[in-house]
């Protein structure tokens, strides 16, 4: 007879293979996730420290620093910082960020990483400005700006912070690449490296808040209700607080909002002051001027690498004007502009392999990133020179990297194209005298959306999307050549030159450029396509721009149009560079809203269009001439 043990044995013995089975299955499963493995990587390699940084004013500014464990006394480091407005959270020395670097691999190489809350945000004292006015003449110790905190920060640095080599980058996206291109000014002997990323540089000409002067309206309210609210004390919580649109559907929640006056009324309740301000300052003026930090990116001697993407929504103008900006204002440093088919900051946060409909065919982030990790060693690290270019710049249509002296490219020819008849896009101008035009009724209450699914969260997958949608209202005026016969590549800056006229006194218009594909697409039919969108005969977005038709003149003057008569509208589109391949076609739509990326114009004039109410809103018949008198056109960068 077994006894108990033996039994227990047997039974073991039996089963204990299958019962292992599931759990080996279960641990594999349960492998660590490589964002897992960043976090335990950063928490088992880096030591971290709390600081309050004085500044000349006597202001400190709360800053975390990640340094390297290292067991040699002797070792160096350089330092890379990030200066932000958004937290350098989690607060606490026990408590750590999940990644240091701009990519992981900075973390292997080893840097003394330093996050910095900007003065008035978080756990930083003084008062928070946006877009804080540089300026010029710093006559005391109470004036001061982002230039001067980010030279009292490296200068505290440099001598506080151990085991630094005595060299130190600065890098960010967004907000934080506006601090980035500050700190660049009048740089500190330390700063060798700059990379603003997607940087903030003008909120009233080109980045977030406003296009051409036609306001974003989805951005700035998602973006202010939240991070406008004032701090009275400092604050280290982290979660935001939650504002309940009732809707998931922006069009719908914009639409029912009413004119802007009623953001107020209905939810901001004057709590929000940057708003407030945003309101007042409907143009161009002093207060805006102060805060486009271009005309103040000087001094400069550190290296530079601006970086941005071809399909941000919110700051292409940023980078574009950036780059060029200190490379007329600072000759003889090193300047580097890179320029991929990303959103905002997918070079960092996607592998760029596509946006919308576009499609890129490979991970484009892994390029960069590598450009990227060598740009840093190299001058922070006395690493071998990466030789990079001028410009390194992602040829969307083509979908290859390209290098090149300069941005734009020297070698690229203006091709104009003019609008004729049939909603053809001709090299030819219309010889006609007679008046020759399109027109369209523009109704803003029922705006052309600027995506197919608009969220609470503004679109970015827009940038590279279809356009048919669009094309198919009796709003959307359609342009396009015949079909290519030799490619056509464009590279920098788009110029309409349109003749317009309205029965109104006010109007926006918005220019979109398009490649269309082929109805049919060669090896399409392979199976190895079957599971994505049939890109035959779409209509891929490349770029669009508006302008608020009052400013088509003036910047800080607005001008009524006078209904009925011919009037000239000219304005320039960001960069871009982008090949129409042969069988391709190029588009061109023309419409009025954009709704509601950008705000509805009320299309009869009011001084301030923050102030328009219901009954300022009316329909107005808009038309685009294309006669010989007045011949419309748009003008592309040929290279």
């Amino acid at each position: 007879m077994l006894t108990l043990n033996k039994l227990v044995v047997s039974f073991v013995a039996l089963v204990g293979p299958l019962l292992c089975r599931p759990i080996l299955l279960l641990a594999a499963d349960t492998k660590p996730s490589p964002t897992e493995e960043r976090a335990t990587y950063v928490r088992s390699q880096y030591s971290k420290f709390e600081f309050r940084i004085p500044m000349r004013d006597g202001s400190r500014l709360f800053t975390a620093v990640y340094a390297p464990i290292d067991a040699s006394p002797s070792k160096t480091y350089p330092m890379i910082m990030v200066r932000t407005p958004y937290s350098v959270g989690p607060y606490g020395l026990d408590r750590y960020k999940s990644r240091l670097g701009p990519s992981s691999e900075f973390e292997k190489e080893g840097y003394i990483f330093v996050f910095q809350d900007v003065r008035g945000k978080q756990m930083s004292e003084g008062k928070f400005i946006n877009m804080t006015p540089h300026q010029e003449k710093k006559s005391s110790k109470d004036v001061f700006d982002e230039s001067s905190d980010t030279y009292d920060t490296i200068g505290w640095l440099i001598k506080n912070i151990p085991h630094n080599n005595g060299k130190i980058g600065q890098w960010g996206i967004s907000y934080p690449g506006f601090y980035a291109s500050a700190g660049a000014i009048h740089s500190h002997p330390a700063l060798k490296a700059v990379s603003p990323q997607a940087p903030i540089a003008d909120w009233w000409r080109g980045d977030d808040m406003h296009r051409n002067g036609a306001f974003n309206v989805q951005l700035a309210f998602s973006f202010l209700k939240d991070f406008g609210r004032p701090r009275t004390e400092l604050w280290d919580e982290e979660e935001p607080l939650k504002f309940e649109y009732g809707t998931p559907d922006a069009y719908q929640f914009f639409l029912e909002l009413g004119p802007l006056s009623q953001v107020n009324a209905k939810y901001l309740k004057n709590n929000i002051p940057f708003w407030n301000e945003v309101a007042a300052h409907p143009n161009y003026d002093l207060f805006w001027q102060e805060r486009n930090i271009l005309p103040h990116l000087k001094q400069i001697k550190a290296a530079v690498m601006t970086v941005g993407g071809w399909y941000d929504t919110e700051d292409l103008y940023g980078p574009l004007q950036t780059y060029k900006a200190i490379e007329k204002q600072n000759p003889g440093i090193k300047n580097t502009l890179v320029i991929g088919p990303w959103t905002h900051g997918g070079w960092q946060r996607t592998p760029g392999e596509s946006v919308g409909d576009s499609d890129f065919g490979f991970k484009t982030s892994e390029t960069f990133q590598k450009a990227e990790q060598a740009f840093f060693k190299h001058h922070l690290k006395a690493g071998p020179d990466p030789k990079l270019p001028e410009a390194m710049v992602f040829e969307t249509g083509a979908n290859r990297w390209r290098n090149f002296d300069q941005w734009p490219p020297k070698d690229t020819k203006k091709q104009t194209l003019y609008f004729r008849d049939g909603n053809r896009l001709d090299k030819q101008a219309e010889n006609q005298k007679k008046p020759l035009f399109d027109e369209y009724l523009s109704d803003p209450a029922k705006p052309v959306p600027y995506t197919t699914e608009v969220t609470n969260r503004w679109s970015s997958a827009y940038t590279g999307a279809d356009q048919r949608f669009a094309a198919r209202r009796p709003d959307v005026l359609v342009y396009q050549t015949d079909v290519l016969k030799e490619d056509l590549t464009i590279a920098g800056s788009i110029e309409p030159d349109l003749w317009f006229a309205t029965t109104g006194s006010d109007a926006d218009i918005i220019v979109k450029l398009i490649d269309v594909w082929p109805g049919k697409v060669r090896g399409w039919d392979d199976d190895d396509k079957s599971a994505k969108k049939n890109p035959g005969s779409q209509q891929l977005l490349i770029r669009g721009e508006p302008i608020r038709g009052r400013f088509r003149e003036s910047w800080e003057n607005p001008k009524a149009f006078v209904p009925g008569e011919v009037t000239r509208v000219r304005f320039s589109m960001n960069d871009v560079f982008h090949t129409f391949q042969r069988g391709h076609r190029v588009m061109i739509q023309v419409q009025s809203s954009w709704f509601p990326f950008i705000d509805r114009n009320p299309q009869q004039f009011v001084p301030n269009i923050f102030e328009a109410q219901e009954k300022d809103f009316i329909k107005a018949n808009h038309r685009l001439y294309r006669d010989a008198e007045y011949p419309s056109l748009i003008t592309l960068p040929v290279l």
